[in-house]
């Protein structure tokens, strides 16, 4: 049975670095497998990966587009960056809508997108986490560059393709 397979939007590499930056400082050492990521779909069935592929293709026809850092997001054991885009949204419902049929429940629930930079710690620590993030936070916006598509291996995500967006075929 193929891996599961896994979509992020891909960011311009101003934010990618920023956000990795925060993810590598505040992760427990040992307990990430990814860089820092905004999760479109989670778990896609790897059998209907050159669907997938063809979708995101097509999604990826359009120019970049610009997504709001709004706050952050309390995660229970975590801290997350919100994210508001109408772009993002439209992006997720089209292909929502074709894959509807593959949808997990977790890929199933209202898309609130995010990038989590803390996880895997105690409530408390999460708490300490945002008071300090929120103390300096002031909200910006960064630049959607693409689509990209992963296969879950049980832990680090293999990369599959990138779908810079514009016109033009996928990066491997």
């Amino acid at each position: 049975m193929p891996s599961p397979l896994v979509v992020t939007l891909v960011l311009d590499e101003v934010a990618q670095a920023r956000f990795d930056a925060k993810r590598a400082a505040l992760f427990p050492a040992g307990r990430t497998a990814v860089g820092a990521h905004v999760t479109l779909f989670h778990a896609l069935p790897g059998e209907h990966a050159d669907a997938v592929g063809a979708d995101l293709a097509a999604a990826a026809d359009r120019p970049p587009f610009p997504v709001a850092v709004t706050g952050l997001q309390p995660l229970g054991r975590g801290v997350a960056y919100r994210l508001r885009s109408a772009e993002l949204a439209a992006v997720h419902a089209r292909l929502r809508a074709r894959w509807e049929p593959w949808l997990t429940r977790q890929d199933a629930q209202p898309f609130r997108p995010h990038v989590t930079v803390q996880n895997k710690v105690t409530p408390e620590q999460a708490r300490e986490t945002l008071a300090r993030l929120e103390a300096g936070f002031v909200p910006g916006e960064v630049t959607a560059t693409g689509l990209a598509l992963w296969a879950y291996a049980g832990g680090p995500w293999e990369p599959l393709s990138r779908f810079p967006f514009g016109p033009g075929p996928a990066v491997p």
